[in-house]
């Protein structure tokens, strides 16, 4: 697949098969803290080819260097530069990446048209506040105590987590893009993902839900071992790349 890293608007970027529409732009999990365009190019590739779309992964600043709400502007500027032109852009994101991208598509609510958001694990709820960061906090691949330290290191002042400006649990969500968001039964975030996506439906977006049974949080990066898994991330594909034919 052809590939070109460089930057857009100044924040480094890797596109994927450049010159396709739509742009998806994607935002990596690693609890704001951890990844980089290289842990998640497997994922990103399979979702360019599965959607047949560019895809531009954002190399966004991350904690505890550069703390909220960083990241947030630096999806921002990438998805604006790209959709000054009319260019059809959605957003896709895993977990940290997954509150990243629907942050940003707030803030461009009513400025930029956006496609679609496409959600795998996403930590919805800097809070943590939700039975699943308990029933699952560990031995699930991802641990909670992890988890709660990485937020705070993104977020250090506790009464911002609760706030619209971060949470997307709480904050307006009319008039976003349609939306694929997928979770994992054994995910301390499960919760969180799935109240996002009841609270989508109840804004009146459009959403296609599934929670994946027996699998663990950002399960993509386990195909390779688990069949499960590969069928799982087959079965969001398929819905991201419907969702956006149908846009």
């Amino acid at each position: 697949m052809p590939t070109a890293d460089g930057t857009i608007a100044g924040v480094p970027v890797r596109t994927y098969q450049p010159g396709s529409l739509p742009v998806i732009v994607y935002l990596h999990g690693g609890g704001f803290v951890l990844g980089d365009l290289d842990t998640h190019d497997a994922q990103v590739r399979r979702l360019a080819a599965a959607t047949a779309a560019t895809a531009v992964a954002v190399d966004y600043r991350r904690a505890p260097e550069h703390p909220w709400p960083a990241a947030v502007d630096d999806a921002v500027t990438v998805i604006a530069h790209l959709a000054a032109d009319g260019t059809p852009v959605a957003v896709a994101g895993d977990s940290a990446g997954g509150l990243i991208a629907v942050l940003a598509a707030l803030r461009l609510r009513g400025d930029v048209a956006l496609r679609a958001q496409l959600l795998v694990c996403p930590n919805a709820d800097p809070t943590l506040g939700l039975p699943s960061v308990v029933e699952k906090a560990h031995g699930w691949l991802l641990d909670a105590d992890d988890l709660r330290r990485w937020v705070a290191m993104w977020l250090p002042d506790d009464a911002v987590r609760g706030s619209a400006d971060v949470n997307a649990l709480v904050a307006d969500l009319t008039g976003l893009p349609p939306a694929v968001v997928v979770t994992a039964e054994h995910d301390p975030l499960r919760d969180e993902g799935d109240a996002y996506a009841r609270r989508l439906a109840d804004a009146g977006v459009p959403v296609v839900h599934r929670r994946e049974a027996g699998l663990v949080h950002n399960f993509p990066s386990l195909r390779d071992v688990s069949p499960a898994a590969a069928a799982a991330e087959d079965r969001f594909l398929a819905d991201a790349a419907a969702l956006l034919r149908a846009r």
